[in-house]
């Protein structure tokens, strides 16, 4: 499929052609580099295309970074002729268009220049400058806590996630939260200057109350001050007032309600056992309790149309939450989704998120943060969109990595930075549920050796 002479650039080059859908076919890669000057030529069904870019290579690591960006860009200018085919973020293939953004500006260039010559369209261009710009407001240090509760009712076509329906791991439930806070009174430690705190999923909320409240207990019991406490509740069946009672007296500040979708064909369709109108119920109960409230919905379930989507959009937009999030639908691993579609072709998906960005932006919010991934539809990108001063702390310290991240549970990756050096170090924890169980003690003194 793939010939290259160069060691730096085959997996950068596969992003590029599997965003371009064409991994089957055959290409041949010259690459060479003379002084200040890489040379990129590449041999397609005989033809040959010729690319010459400029930069300065003071180093190894500079070296490796401009030889993977000027290949994709010639692979990307290359596809892009032959199938007369443009992307909206261009040859630009990372998660976090922003970060690169700020590394740019912060080697005093403008991000700008480099994103227009990765072909970054302008609207996407825009989108980071605004998200910049909301980020300048807000304040992020310090450590953050995630706490993985990886339970769910069901589970989800698209969801890649290690979760299971509860009703084949109830089991493992109150082993599994006598683990969680042994870790949580053993990282306390190394949490100095606390951000924020984050219990995710999976969804926390389809726990019985009493389960629930021991976590939250951990957490009380650990920290006496929490700027920002975020818990993803999640799906809007398991949503009660006993839940939601217990969440405000623990000092939770945030909640999330994600229908994904406000179609009930939609979420019937993707395995959601709730309708449109139980979300509402669930969001009308969580502002009762005067909590800060995140919607989640994708672009491009189940064959929705751009009207079928803008539905949900204005029904988002009608609750006037202080976060909406829209995700574009991507193919994941381990996820169902995956195994039944080989690529992502949906019909209209450019136009739900122009729609999503004109239509936010008119109801007063903002876009905060974002980030991409593989496979998704469109070579979109997912955006979390705030109200003024309502920016969730959390998901922009993980996201431009501005904060270490102490992360308990299953799968739950902890990230250290290490800003001297311009690095980060991770650590993993098991995905599966009883290995996770079983190995709590290693887990416990592999973290403690990154962390201390």
């Amino acid at each position: 499929m793939l010939n290259t002479n160069s060691e730096y650039l085959r997996p950068e080059i596969m992003d590029v052609l599997r965003a371009f859908c064409c991994e089957e076919e055959d290409f041949t890669h010259y690459f060479s580099f003379s002084r200040d000057k890489f040379f990129n030529s590449i041999e397609y069904r005989g033809e040959f295309y010729d690319y010459e870019n400029e930069g300065v290579a003071e180093d190894e690591l500079v070296f490796r970074r401009l030889a993977k960006r000027f290949a994709k860009l010639a692979f990307y200018n290359t596809v892009s002729k032959v199938k007369n085919i443009r992307l909206p973020w261009g040859a630009l293939t990372g998660i976090r268009p922003t970060k690169l953004a700020y590394t740019e500006l912060n080697d005093g260039r403008d991000f700008k220049a480099l994103f227009g010559q990765m072909d970054v369209n302008a609207e996407n261009i825009s989108l980071v400058d605004k998200v910049i710009n909301t980020q300048s407001g807000v304040s992020v240090g310090g450590q953050d806590l995630f706490i993985s509760l990886p339970f769910c009712p069901t589970k989800c076509d698209y969801c890649s996630f290690i979760t299971a329906p509860i009703a084949s791991t109830r089991r493992y439930v109150d082993n599994y939260i006598d683990c969680l806070i042994k870790e949580i009174y053993a990282v306390k430690p190394f949490i100095k200057r606390l951000n924020s705190v984050y219990i995710g999923g999976g969804t926390p909320f389809v726990l019985e109350p009493e389960q629930l409240e021991r976590v939250y207990a951990a957490v009380a019991d650990s920290f006496e001050s929490i700027p920002e406490y975020t818990v993803e509740a999640g799906r809007p069946d398991v949503f009660t007032q006993e839940k939601l009672k217990l969440s405000k007296r623990y000092g939770v500040t945030r909640i999330c309600v994600n229908p994904q979708s406000f179609n009930d064909s939609t979420l019937k369709a993707i395995g959601r056992a709730h309708t449109a109108a139980q979300t509402e119920a669930a969001y009308a109960a969580a502002r009762e309790y005067g909590f800060d409230i995140n919607i989640d919905l994708i672009a491009g379930l189940a064959e929705e149309s751009v009207k079928d989507f803008g539905h949900s959009l204005e029904k988002a937009v009608t609750l006037n939450p202080e976060n909406i999030t829209v995700h574009t639908l991507s193919l994941k691993s381990g996820a169902k989704l995956k195994e039944n579609v080989k690529r992502l072709n949906v019909s209209g998906i450019g136009e739900m998120v122009a729609l999503s960005r004109e239509r936010l932006t008119e109801a007063g919010y903002a876009p905060y943060y974002l980030y991409r991934q593989k496979y998704q539809a469109g070579g979109c990108e997912n955006v979390g969109w705030c109200k003024p001063g309502k920016a969730c702390l959390y998901n922009i310290g993980v996201m431009e990595e501005l904060t270490d991240n102490i992360a308990v549970g299953a799968n739950a990756i902890s990230k250290k930075l290490f800003g001297e050096d311009n690095r980060i170090e991770r650590y993993a924890t098991p995905k599966d549920i009883p290995t996770y169980i079983n190995k709590i003690d290693k887990i416990i003194e592999e973290r403690n050796k990154l962390f201390m």
